[in-house]
């Protein structure tokens, strides 16, 4: 019942290339302004979460970049289902890596501890909807 409803919200509020532009926009927000405060914020942010200030720096130049081409993929009137995919490939990486970079690489602190999952799992939701989007797209396109 509440994911027809769900998805009954989803057509209601834009099926099709909107719904799936919306989502990139949203990821490219998202990301490159995660980016940005890694970026402007890396000493204390890194004290905080535990990871090395210049990892954080690394990420950051990482994360703006990659915001940048979401938001170049949300830019275009159909974006293509290959560069999509692609994105949902790589925001699943992106989100399992977080996991094990925090349980074998970092030290991370107790607020590392209960960020890194927290934004592994936005990026993976990322993924869902963009793929939900995708296929949305697929569908109202026959």
């Amino acid at each position: 019942m509440a994911v027809n409803s769900l998805a009954g919200a989803v057509r209601s509020t834009g099926a099709g290339h909107g719904w799936l532009r919306r989502v990139l926009a949203l990821d490219a927000v998202v990301t490159g302004g995660n980016g940005l405060a890694y970026l402007a914020f890396s000493g204390p942010l890194g004290e905080l979460l535990g990871i090395d200030r210049m990892v954080l720096l690394d990420i950051g130049a990482f994360l703006l970049l990659f915001g940048a081409g979401v938001g170049f993929l949300a830019s275009r009137r159909r974006p293509s289902e290959s560069a999509v995919k692609a994105l949902v490939d790589a925001n699943l990486v992106w989100a399992v890596l977080s996991i094990v970079s925090m349980v074998v690489w970092f030290e991370p602190s107790t607020a590392g501890t209960v960020w890194i999952p927290m934004q592994a799992a936005t990026v993976a939701g990322f993924a869902a909807l963009q793929w939900w989007a995708l296929r949305s797209t697929a569908r109202s396109a026959r």
